[in-house]
């Protein structure tokens, strides 16, 4: 897995999120402010930018452009290299991606032993989306990570509560501090947390309980929990503190007003100023409507099916049988029954919150679930018979080849169904597929195949074309009858294709594709 992120990490240039997220990083770090991408915290981009203190990362303290033109500038017009600079802020996300590897390890060892531990491992190891992702300077893997680390320590809390309750509020906290889109688990995680704590005392006192002995314990319960969600609101406001310790903070205009019951909630959360104006830019962003794409049907908005047939297409075959088997495994087991609603209570929450969202831009809003259900899939070999571990293991080696024969391009991994990553571009767009990451080996195609001719390019990215050598011009700006030679076209940007593009395409033959990501044609 190291490998396969690295190799990734190495080879990938800039996807569309990711130079807002390393240039917000660099100021957190190096300036100290809090002035750029409100709408996300500040923990998983101080992780990023931590990996560019490695770097002699040069950003002009003038400057004063907006998040997207800032992450730009740093990359290509401030004198840094930018394959180097990437390099550098993808590595401590690596680094987290594989610590989380080791807490699904554990997590499954405390439920069913080593073989069960071992084989929720591999899968996680051999995920196509935790790879994709996990090899990226983003806040997907991250937050779901600190997630799972949370559930973990509350499951452990069962019998240690003093111990591992402040430690799963920690998670929680890096869990919130990192992505918003964590709350939802909260109001699950500490319910939970409630459970573990009754579990352990009942456990140390295993007698008859009368009402005022029941009251107490679920008093004890409610405030175990309430330290919980303390020690994660004290996470939250330390890593805004660990940016800018006098949190200057001014409300920017891109702030929606929001109306009614959600921005009294905003408003009474005992969060920070700056997260809560990040709340209504991400309530902003709910209350729009998007390009969508899903098996060849362009829509705008979202569909509520979107994320489960995503799914579908992008998890291997055998890691799909496995969760199922590993969920029905955890409800039917008697002795692992009371770790199902830790396993698959967050999973579903979360799951049907994602689903709800206004975009439908990737599975990477659901990379939690082979996490959580990796787990849930690692209890199987608790099944009674004599063939499950071969079974189990002929499932984990079927993913295991499968994604295997993807590498490097975990990106647009599709499953043997669907025809693998050659043709998720058919089925999804954006994330999915297509983030703009295949700059580079664009570049290279163009430089080994097709040297001096005339180079058309319609690139869908955070990328800048020319800093990779490619010389090129948009075939939309001039009439269709000057444009000869090759069209590159980011397969994100065909999918969404109108008018001019559309035209462009309909006269155009495919040659070949490049990363499965962008495609070239011959006009």
């Amino acid at each position: 897995m190291a490998v396969a992120m690295v190799t990734t990490a190495v080879q990938q240039t800039p996807t569309i999120d990711e130079p807002v997220y390393v240039g917000t990083g660099v100021v957190n770090v190096h300036e100290h402010s809090l002035r750029y991408n409100p709408e996300h915290p500040p923990l998983g981009k101080l992780v990023i930018g931590a990996g560019t203190l490695f770097t002699d990362v040069r950003l002009d303290p003038g400057f004063s452009g907006d998040q997207t033109a800032l992450g730009r500038h740093l990359l290509y017009e401030s004198g840094n290299d930018p394959w180097r600079l990437m390099l550098w802020a993808r590595l401590p996300v690596i680094a987290l991606t594989l610590l989380f590897g080791l807490v699904v390890l554990a997590f499954t060892r405390d439920l069913v032993g080593r073989a069960g531990a071992l084989t929720a491992l591999a899968l996680y190891a051999f995920s196509p989306d935790v790879i994709a992702h996990g090899s990226l300077a983003t806040l997907d893997v991250p937050m779901a990570g600190f997630l799972l680390t949370s559930v973990w320590l509350l499951w452990r809390a069962r019998r240690r509560p003093l111990r591992h309750l402040p430690l799963a509020g920690v998670a929680l906290g890096a869990a919130v501090a990192t992505k918003m889109s964590a709350l939802a688990a909260v109001p699950v995680l500490l319910p939970l947390a409630m459970v573990s704590f009754w579990c352990a005392r009942r456990a140390g006192n295993p007698g008859p309980l009368d009402v005022r002995g029941t009251v107490r314990l679920l008093v004890r319960g409610a405030a175990a929990a309430a330290g919980v969600a303390l020690v994660a609101l004290a996470v939250v406001w330390a890593s805004y503190l660990a940016v800018d310790p006098r949190l200057r903070w001014t409300t920017p205009p891109q702030v929606p007003d929001l109306r009614g019951l959600r921005e009294l909630a905003v408003e009474w959360m005992p969060f920070p100023e700056p997260f809560r104006d990040g709340m209504r830019i991400q309530f902003g962003f709910e209350y729009q409507r998007y390009h969508g794409f899903l098996f060849g049907r362009h829509y705008f908005g979202s569909l509520w099916y979107y994320l489960p047939v995503a799914l579908l297409v992008k998890t291997p075959l055998g890691m799909l049988l496995l969760w199922a088997a590993g969920a029905m495994t955890l409800v039917a087991v008697r002795r692992l029954r009371p770790a199902a609603p830790y396993l698959l209570l967050p999973s579903a929450v979360l799951l049907l919150a994602a689903m709800d969202g206004a975009r439908d831009f990737g599975v990477r809003y659901a990379v939690f679930l082979p996490m959580f259900l990796g787990v849930a899939a690692g209890c199987v070999v608790a099944v009674r018979g004599r063939r499950r571990h071969a079974v189990t293991a002929a499932l984990v080696a079927w993913v295991g080849v499968s994604s295997l024969r993807t590498y490097p391009f975990y990106l647009p991994y599709a499953n043997e169904v669907f025809g693998g990553p050659a043709r998720t571009h058919h089925y999804l767009h954006d994330s999915n597929v297509d983030w703009g990451q295949d700059l580079g080996r664009l570049a290279d195609r163009l430089r080994t195949r097709y040297p001096g001719e005339r180079v058309w390019l319609v690139y869908k990215g955070a990328g800048l074309p020319s800093a990779y050598g490619i010389e090129a011009s948009d075939p939309r700006t001039v009439d269709p009858g000057r444009v000869h030679g090759v069209l590159a076209v980011s397969d994100s940007s065909a999918a969404l294709a109108r008018g001019r593009l559309a035209d462009l395409l309909d006269g155009s033959t495919p040659v070949e594709e490049v990363g499965h990501s962008i495609t070239l044609y011959r006009r």
